[in-house]
């Protein structure tokens, strides 16, 4: 099983969705909305209020897989996400030890 988070722009989630929506083995995904700042050496606020609200709003997409559907997945959000600028957000890929639904089907 694989873990893929990514943090993107509210704006391209729709577009991540649906492009998803395409994919063979999507299981669906978890939406947290959360905000983040760049790295300093990106970007340099000018002045202390600017430091202060250097925060912008940001969407984090949880997913996990099975192995074998898993690198579609993530390079369909890598690609739907882009806009090709600086600030579209990250993504990423862990292996996952041990995984199993919290329920189970009454036999």
């Amino acid at each position: 099983m694989k873990e893929i988070k990514a943090i993107i722009r509210p704006v391209r989630l729709d577009d991540v969705r649906q492009a998803l929506g395409q994919v063979t083995g999507f299981p669906g995904m978890t939406i947290t909305q959360v905000e983040g700042c760049s790295s300093p050496a990106r970007h340099q606020p000018q002045n202390f209020k600017e430091e202060l609200l250097d925060y912008s709003p940001k969407v984090r997409i949880d997913i996990v897989i099975d192995d074998q559907y898993a690198d579609a997945v993530y390079a369909t959000i890598k690609s739907a996400a882009s806009t090709k600028h600086i600030g579209d957000g990250i993504v990423w890929m862990n292996t996952i030890d041990q995984f199993d639904y919290i329920w189970q089907p009454e036999s």
